[in-house]
């Protein structure tokens, strides 16, 4: 008879205090009222409003300061036209959450509208062509609303270009090189998340490659001129504006718990290891179950370490196995650990196998 291990208790405790990163969330309020609240200002602040909301949801959700933090992701992310494409906090869980409490508790109806909108984006992941289009809308509102703010303005391009990255719709490609041919873009400004992968797209289509049009070539070339002529040689810059150090460490520490079972990070690999070892012999959706409690493990851990840096390889081994099988339930626990993977961590080399296997390295 094969020994039962009873879970632990899936502890998934966050090292930093909620009251701490609230009161970092109030000195970053502070700082750009005094800097006049420019775009990476307000980026800034709701990076913190995320943070602070994360650990309360996780440590105190009974504390009111969860209601008041709820409503200003709301609040402050529907200002600033929050899109999970393009936002870099790995937060769409938290947003989502944010979003249902104001809904079922706002007395200002304007208010729940913009929490139904705000579930509407983050509901979008399963839909790449629409999340693609309401990044696009989403980064031209910010740019009116920012006009030569280079933040504001890199952020067009950026979501062009990761819908195309999304959907291989080449007329996003197309709108990504159009908009960095304009002479008022920060091309010396591209950031170190899609900078590279951007200007090497550039490159092949100035010389008419990968399925470009005579008005990607142009573009293209263009661009190219542009970079040729700056004063400076061409820096790419991180996009990073709050140190993700502030909220929690970088790696789950070996001894962290998640999910039902209690998984550690190694023992979701082991797990991960011996159900593909038994679907090898035709187990098939007999191992969906365990699979199924292994996401929910990877999904606890990714509420609470987002930038674990097996996240991406923890969220694409699982979701690889739960393709091997074939019941509704594995089927929709893939399709959301795709979501999760492509959207919040698109630049992963992970995310790349799946979104175009064709190009992407072994």
């Amino acid at each position: 008879m094969l020994a039962v291990a009873l879970p632990l208790r899936a502890s998934a405790t966050m090292e930093a205090d909620p009251a701490v990163l609230y009161a970092r969330m109030k000195s970053a309020y502070d700082k750009a009222a005094s800097n006049g609240w420019d775009f990476r200002d307000q980026e800034t602040y709701l990076s913190t409003i995320f943070n602070a909301g994360r650990a309360y949801a996780l440590q105190r959700p009974n504390d009111p300061a969860y209601g008041e933090l709820a409503t200003l992701t709301v609040q402050v992310a529907s200002g600033l036209h929050y899109n999970p494409l393009t936002n870099h906090d790995a937060a769409v869980w938290w947003v989502r959450e944010a979003a249902v409490w104001v809904s079922k508790n706002a007395s200002d109806p304007s208010l729940a509208a913009s929490a139904q909108a705000l579930l509407r984006r983050v509901n979008s992941e399963s839909d790449p062509e629409r999340l693609a289009q309401d990044a696009d809308a989403d980064a031209l509102a910010n740019a009116k609303a920012y006009p030569h703010d280079v933040t504001a303005d890199l952020q067009q391009v950026e979501a062009d270009w990761r819908g195309w990255l999304l959907t291989r719709d080449p007329s996003w490609r197309s709108l990504a090189f159009e908009r960095a041919a304009q002479p008022d873009f920060p091309i010396a400004h591209l950031p170190t998340t899609y900078g590279p992968e951007f200007l090497r797209a550039v490159n092949l289509a100035a010389i008419g490659r990968d399925g470009a049009t005579p008005g990607d070539r142009q573009n293209a070339q263009t661009i190219l001129d542009r970079i040729k002529h700056l004063s400076a040689p061409l820096t790419i810059e991180s996009m990073t504006v709050v140190p993700h150090d502030a909220y929690l460490t970088t790696l789950a520490p070996a001894d962290e718990y998640f999910g039902r079972m209690g998984y550690s990070v190694l023992g979701i690999e082991n797990e991960l290891k011996h159900i593909n070892f038994m679907l090898n012999y035709n187990y098939g959706n007999r191992e969906a179950s365990m699979t199924l409690l292994v996401a929910q493990s990877i999904t606890d851990m990714q509420k609470v370490y987002p930038r674990d840096r097996d996240m991406a390889k923890l969220l694409y081994s699982c979701m690889t196995t739960l393709d091997r099988m074939t019941s509704p339930a594995a089927k929709a626990a893939a399709a959301r650990l795709r979501s999760i993977l492509t959207i919040e961590y698109q630049d992963s080399p992970q995310a790349r196998k799946v979104l175009h296997p064709e190009t992407s390295a072994s």
